[in-house]
């Protein structure tokens, strides 16, 4: 049976092989479309991914790891990616997502990590006190979500009888590609 830590590797570690695979070379109709106001299209989300490699997931572990719940971390800034993503192209971002994830992974490693430091407390400025656990459990599960396991499609506008059905996702690709998925 994997560790916590093996099954978290195993997501985060495909993360950007993934999204590269997924929309590296496509027109910018697929990867700037939303589904409307308020929602962010697949540019923004590896501009997003880009900014928690820096300023979120590994910056605050070491809090947790050098001085506990105090201080609190920083606030994240969910808009950042707006400004710092401005101007590049997707494969410029995605190769930059793949190099932070990488060395962001190296460092996870490094610690090594025991069973016990899971549940060292660190005080997130929105949700209080928070595990080591639970931060590690957020990074994978939003990975998940921003490859596409869980989101709805996100291409360019289609006339209403050519939209999919039920929305596309990475997870229904992947579970009509199973023989005898749909009977």
């Amino acid at each position: 049976m994997a560790s916590f830590l093996q099954e978290s590797y195993a997501v985060l570690e495909r993360t950007p092989a993934t999204l590269t695979a997924l929309l590296s070379g496509l027109p910018a109709a697929w990867t700037d479309a939303t589904d409307g106001p308020g929602t962010w299209s697949p540019y923004v989300v590896i501009g997003h991914l880009i900014h928690g490699e820096r300023a979120d997931w590994m910056p605050r572990l070491e809090i947790i790891l050098e001085h506990g719940p105090s201080p609190p971390f920083a606030p994240f800034d969910r808009d950042a990616q707006f400004q710092e993503s401005a101007g590049r192209t997707m494969d410029a971002l995605l190769g930059e997502f793949t190099d932070l994830r990488n060395a962001n992974l190296a460092r996870l490693r490094a610690l090594n990590l025991k069973p016990g430091q899971l549940d060292l407390q660190g005080t997130h400025p929105a949700f209080g006190l928070v595990t080591v656990r639970q931060l590690l459990a957020t990074w994978t599960a939003h990975d998940s979500r921003a490859s596409g396991a869980n989101q709805p499609y996100h291409g360019p506008a289609l006339p209403p009888r050519s939209r999919p059905m039920g929305g596309v996702s990475l997870r229904n690709a992947l579970v009509v590609s199973q023989p005898g998925a749909i009977s």
